[in-house]
């Protein structure tokens, strides 16, 4: 009797579904996949608890399995203290990016993961470089394989777009922190 190849158990960042659902649908064949919804950079809380409404909804649509931290928007801006003024893709977002990314890692690393990545690269709005070098940076620390892909790539943003309005999902006006809003 052959025996099945077990899938590799991959962590995914989800920040908003409407970028990130796309993502999902193409990694969930060839991965075991688990979503992970971090963002305490989001505000107000009432936008982080539509972009969670909706997390929730997609990961049961899809069969997935959806692992999300509690809202801590405090310690964030502790993060970025000093920042606050820095340009979209500025080092405020470098930092905002770590976070997100070494936090996916840890967990990653606690519940027996091989590998994570996250859906923030499909954006044209964020540093895919800076994420992937990041991500890549957390490899060693966490002894896990990062997916450093870019996935804006190949039209990637705009079948998430496509995607997104066909599934009618909510899509944001905005990055997530309040110094994004302008």
């Amino acid at each position: 009797m052959l025996e099945k190849k077990r899938k590799s158990k991959l962590l995914l960042h989800i920040c908003c579904v409407g970028c990130g659902v796309a993502i999902m649908k193409e990694l969930k064949g060839d991965y075991q996949l688990t979503l992970y919804f971090y963002n305490p950079n989001i505000f107000p809380k009432e936008e982080y608890n539509k972009r969670l409404m909706e997390a929730k909804r997609i990961a049961s649509e899809l069969g997935l399995d959806l692992i999300a931290e509690d809202y801590n928007h405090k310690s964030w801006l502790k993060l970025v203290r000093g920042y606050e003024k820095d340009p979209e893709r500025g080092e405020r977002c470098r930092i905002c990016y770590k976070d997100r990314l070494k936090q996916t890692a840890a967990k990653a690393k606690e519940l027996g993961f091989d590998s994570f990545t996250t859906t923030l690269t499909v954006s044209p709005h964020k540093d895919a470089k800076a994420i992937i070098t990041l991500g890549n940076d957390l490899v060693n620390k966490y002894s896990l394989k990062f997916l450093d892909q870019d996935f804006k790539k190949q039209d990637g943003f705009k079948k998430a777009c496509a995607l997104s309005k066909e599934l009618n999902l909510y899509r944001q006006e905005y990055c997530g922190c309040e110094f994004s809003m302008k």
